[in-house]
């Protein structure tokens, strides 16, 4: 099983509609995936379930069925994570539901994170609870776990970030994408350096995620394009992207010019479906599986197909460096 999270320090980039879409094609390409909505926000789950379920599993101050409600032991101090829900979107596709009251939990890794140099048991016990959590939810026997997060650093992200083994960045041409990349870059080499320094003082009985943060690579969105190449505006930033990733985020030199291209940590380009975004929205469905029933008719119908190839080659190119076998 791997686990992969989404993340960007910059907002508004489609983390969560690239988690949503990739959730269901590895489904529709065989796989057995787990997805696990870990931004506050819940922005995942509002994809995948409409508002009666939404309302139904926040009906009360307990939400059994959410992850706040499997962490609720542990931020009251009473126990450890309960048995995570899990709601199964289709046979082969698994959900965690999000939670805004998942924001809570915050103020509790913060402190958790420099008592476990102490050694504390309670400590480790609450900075892994996303990873005990995930390896719980996956009893079924899911193939890929696919984590959303929140665009910032802070304490929850961090302990999502070490439960999980890949890191994917979505990114927009544009200047705050390089910036948050600049950010983020440095933050996780530390993430990973403290990790892996906390590994060698945690208890022995209790499973331990190992931290390793891999960045999978970057795959740039909603790119502008004219003439089947990026408009001015967008191919300024772009082109940058290359070297910002190299060089901050894999901390390594940046000798030969790039471009998005023929940049080997680009896993893909992925084109903006304008009017399709809605449609899908309204069918709560992945824009690739839009029907003819659903309003996609004759250019839109091409654009739904063109859409599927795009999904199909990115999960294929992700699943090749996650070392994933596909069926």
């Amino acid at each position: 099983m791997k686990t992969m999270a989404f993340f960007n320090n910059k907002g508004r980039v489609g983390k969560t509609s690239l988690a949503y879409h990739l959730a269901w094609m590895y489904s529709d390409l065989g796989l057995k995936v787990l997805a696990v909505d870990l931004d506050p926000q819940a922005s995942l789950t509002a994809m995948f379930l409409d508002e009666e379920r939404l309302e139904a599993l926040w009906q009360d101050e307990e939400h059994p069925d959410t992850v706040y409600g499997a962490i609720q032991p542990i931020l009251r101090g009473t126990g450890d994570i309960s048995n995570p829900h899990v709601e199964m979107i289709s046979p082969g596709l698994g959900l965690i539901p999000g939670d805004l009251g998942l924001s809570r939990f915050e103020d509790k890794l913060s402190d958790a994170w420099p008592r476990c140099h102490n050694r504390d048991d309670s400590a480790f016990r609450t900075m892994t609870a996303f990873h005990r959590l995930v390896q719980a939810g996956t009893g079924w026997g899911a193939d890929i776990v696919l984590v959303d997060v929140s665009p910032n650093l802070g304490a929850i992200n961090r302990s999502a970030l070490i439960a999980s083994d890949y890191v994917c960045l979505p990114l927009a041409p544009d200047l705050f994408s390089l910036q948050g990349l600049r950010n983020l870059g440095p933050t996780l080499r530390e993430w990973r350096r403290v990790w892996a320094d906390l590994l060698t003082k945690a208890p022995g009985d209790l499973p331990m995620p190992k931290g390793a943060m891999q960045a999978v690579g970057y795959i740039v969105m909603q790119h502008g394009i004219q003439d089947s190449r990026p408009v001015k505006a967008y191919k300024r930033w772009m082109d940058r992207i290359p070297e910002t990733y190299r060089t901050v985020v894999l901390d390594e030199e940046y000798t030969v010019p790039l471009t998005v291209n023929n940049d080997p940590h680009c896993l893909s380009l992925l084109k903006h479906y304008r009017s399709l975004t809605p449609m899908a929205m309204e069918a709560r469905k992945p824009v690739f599986f839009l029907k003819s029933a659903d309003g996609a008719i004759g250019a839109h119908n091409d654009a739904v197909r063109s859409c599927y190839e795009d999904f199909r080659r990115l999960a294929r190119r992700i699943a090749s460096g996650l070392g994933l076998v596909m069926p």
